[in-house]
């Protein structure tokens, strides 16, 4: 199902010349709640009943291509498993020459009033599975290379959660997560001498290019979230980071995440030796 239809990219929604690696949470957002009207089970109904609407559980993308200013953006969605109370998407972008950007697979919950997860209805449920489609779909970054822990470091930042008074769901928005992780990283490089601004040009480091995230528990709204980054492994083509969400001492999200490297018009290269020097013990 096409949820996203040519959406060419402005100013606002850019980090120098490519989108910021956030906007793929922000796309896989917005097409989510498209694909949930289209089935019957929409955003506006479950908030109007209290609910917390397709609540994440987990994610694994993959970016391909990072979309340059003025390029078009296009989202297809679809059902790959439907339970008795979680569903499955699989959110493809690509770009205005049909050419793939990213693929993410998403497993989410709806969160009841008094807590827990939302049985599907059954008409709904239904509606899902004839939208169903059977297939594999290769996404995340790939198996934990064996290195030394010692060898790398780690680094934390906190931060403040806070919104709107207006806001219904009182948690935090999916897509601020990906920028809390780039300012904890931002912070550790700019602690190391490192600018951003001098270092990127032809080459534009340190972008989400692979992650596998697990939603434990919301984040809610009025709390301190640290974010503890704990690098596992560094090579010219990824650096690979555990990520740690608390609030209160619990584990709210947890994961892993590659940064790469990516040329002014979108496509991975490799990191240049300086870029990977504060990384290196």
């Amino acid at each position: 199902m096409r949820v996203i239809d040519s959406h060419q990219l402005r100013f606002g929604e850019m980090a120098g010349p490519l989108v910021h690696g956030a906007k793929f949470f922000d796309w896989q957002l917005i097409s989510t709640q498209v694909f949930a009207r289209e089935v019957g089970y929409s955003f506006e109904d479950l908030v109007a009943d209290d609910a917390i609407p397709y609540a994440p559980v987990g994610v694994d993308t993959t970016v391909y291509r990072y979309p340059a200013f003025g390029e078009t953006v296009s989202v297809d969605v679809e059902a790959t498993h439907v339970g008795d109370s979680s569903l499955e998407l699989v959110y493809e972008a690509t770009d205005g020459d049909g050419e793939p950007l990213s693929t993410a697979r998403m497993t989410h919950v709806t969160i009841a009033p008094e807590g827990g997860a939302l049985s599907l209805p059954a008409d709904v449920k239904q509606t899902l599975a004839d939208h169903r489609v059977d297939r594999t779909v290769d996404a995340g970054p790939g198996d934990d290379p064996e290195s030394d822990p010692s060898r790398f470091p780690t680094f934390e930042e906190s931060f403040s959660v806070n919104a709107p008074h207006i806001e219904s769901s009182e948690l935090a928005y999916f897509e601020e997560y990906p920028r809390f992780a780039d300012v904890a990283l931002e912070s550790f490089l700019a602690a190391d001498g490192v600018s951003l601004a001098a270092i990127s040009g032809d080459r534009q480091p340190y972008r989400i290019r692979d992650w596998h995230w697990e939603f434990k528990s919301p984040v809610r709204f009025n709390s301190e979230l640290a974010v503890e980054s704990d690098v596992r492994a560094v090579d010219d083509d990824a650096i690979r980071v555990e990520h740690t969400f608390r609030t209160e001492g619990s584990v709210r999200i947890s994961g892993v995440t590659e940064y790469g490297c990516f040329d002014r018009a979108g496509n991975p290269t490799t990191f240049t030796p300086d870029m990977l020097t504060p990384f290196e013990g």
